[in-house]
């Protein structure tokens, strides 16, 4: 196996890398593109299946409306041209999950092409065109048992689940990204991340990489400097978080330029992304097009949306991801910096929610790109992913404005907030660790930290007032962080007459 070992800023002395990227959007229909089965995540395998979506000899495929309606609010949402007339082909592979041996697809009368998104990269914008976003349906699952990985090597047998044979998809396909450079796997980062909130702002997907509902095949080639012919590309398939459509951007750099230093040669293949590594690995040789002998599906009739239609779906639009980041960008008076970090840290949407919840744009940033963020990066997760929501955010920044918490303390409660242990206020309570206000006993803490420190006492009735510090940790550590430091601070400074 290759290793990747050369440096990035190496390979690109020599090499202009050449991406392409090809993202497959799970739509959020309730039935099948072409039947009426239902298309509930995580049901029973094989229970949400019939003769359409299993390409038994004579059932015939009906086009789901709703379908084709979220294929034209994707492809107005990405600036593209909507077909007059369009029609549906086979692609025609064998797959064991595809029992019809053929895919329902578009070809070359794809419903959009021809558009394009910006998306920015450490504050810089980036154009990215789109060829075209088309339709088609998903295939099957394979379950490999047996093996460790869940891979078919090493598997005993496998088992397949038709469930979501049958699944819509919008698969959107971009034009080449030249000259992207050192910036090659923070930009297809931040396009799959552009076309995800896109997605969801527009309803019609629920979004979730985790689950398949987004992932990319990632389309990596290098050619020397100078040179005017792209290089031959190999194909990740299936990336399913941003994170690893970043990790394989780099690696696939990387190990194509050690292939071709070595004077080897990088053969057109798919290639599969291991989450553990950070590798690729070889999987089949990549077809052409003319390998998959696309034809037009005989089954179903062309596609040809009616203008007014289009028109009145342009108009229902609702406010997208990029116009609304500038409009908060405004609202928020968050600095250029902070916004670029929010954005970076793909924390836009969460921000937002815990200001609709009730925190101010400053606090709810504090959170979700300080404690969180750890957090995530530790655990190797997505801040999205993460137990606490916004909702949490919000009450506990409540909590710790109505002074109840510390912001010591509030991150003992997020952590267990994080750990599954319940709301910040559940977590408190069951804690213990609501801040103690009962003047009473903080008087009591303070004159046994004076009584057991005489000397320090003496210091600061002298006017060293710096040296009550002593007198707050020895208060801090008897009523176990539960003080607030600063009213600890004036009590003793008041109990002992110091200035």
């Amino acid at each position: 196996m290759t290793t990747a070992v050369s440096d990035l800023s190496d390979v690109l002395s020599r090499y202009e890398v050449v991406m392409g990227l090809e993202v497959h959007v799970e739509l959020g229909t309730r039935t099948k593109m072409f039947c009426s089965c239902p298309t509930t995540f995580g049901a029973e395998p094989n229970t949400q299946i019939c003769p359409v979506c299993l390409g038994m000899p004579g059932a015939l495929p009906v086009v789901n409306a709703v379908g084709v309606e979220s294929a034209i609010k994707i492809g107005l949402a990405l600036g593209c041209n909507i077909a007059q007339w369009c029609r549906f082909a086979r692609k025609n592979y064998f797959y064991p999950d595809m029992p019809k041996n053929f895919q329902t697809s578009q070809y070359d009368e794809p419903i959009c092409f021809d558009g394009s998104i910006d998306v920015e990269v450490d504050g810089k914008p980036v154009t990215i065109g789109i060829e075209r976003a088309h339709m088609e349906e998903d295939t099957g699952k394979s379950l490999h048992v047996g093996g460790a990985t869940g891979r078919i090597h090493g598997a005993t047998h496998s088992l397949l689940d038709f469930n979501r044979a049958g699944i819509p998809l919008v698969e959107i396909v971009t034009k080449p990204i030249v000259g992207a450079g050192a910036d090659a796997p923070a930009i297809a980062r931040a396009y799959v991340a552009a076309i995800r909130d896109i997605v969801r702002a527009l309803g019609v997907s629920d979004a979730r990489m985790d689950q398949g509902s987004i992932r990319a095949d990632v389309n990596v080639s290098l050619m020397p400097i100078g040179a005017t012919e792209f290089g031959t590309r190999t194909e990740t398939k299936n990336v399913n978080s941003l994170r690893s459509v970043e990790r394989t951007v780099r690696f696939e750099m990387r190990r194509q330029a050690e292939v071709l230093d070595g004077g080897g040669v990088i053969h057109q293949e798919t290639r599969h992304f291991n989450e553990a590594t950070g590798e690729t690995m070889g999987g089949r040789v990549k077809e052409t097009a003319t390998d998959y002998r696309y034809f037009p599906e005989p089954d179903l009739v062309p596609l040809a949306p009616e203008r007014a239609w289009v028109d009145k779906l342009r108009a229902e639009l609702p406010e997208l991801p990029a116009a609304k980041r500038a409009r908060l960008r405004s609202e928020w008076n968050l600095s250029e910096l902070d916004m670029q970090a929010i954005d970076n840290a793909g924390a836009f949407d969460l921000i937002e929610a815990t200001v609709s919840a009730g925190a101010s744009p400053e606090s709810a940033r504090k959170w979700w790109l300080g404690e969180l963020s750890r957090y995530a990066n530790e655990h190797d997760a997505e801040l999205a992913e993460l137990t606490a929501t916004p909702a949490h955010v919000a009450e506990l920044q409540s909590l710790v404005d109505g002074g109840r918490l510390t912001d010591k303390l509030a991150r003992t409660v997020l952590s267990g907030v994080l750990a599954g242990e319940g709301t910040p206020a559940e977590v408190m309570a069951a804690r213990n660790l609501e801040v103690v206000n009962d003047t009473g006993a903080l008087t009591a803490a303070v004159d046994e930290a004076i009584a057991a420190n005489p000397d320090v006492a003496a210091k600061v009735r002298d006017g060293k007032v710096a040296a009550a510090g002593v007198l707050v940790g020895a208060v801090m550590k008897a009523t176990r962080g539960q003080a607030d430091a600063k009213s600890v601070r004036e009590l003793i400074i008041a109990r002992l007459g110091a200035q």
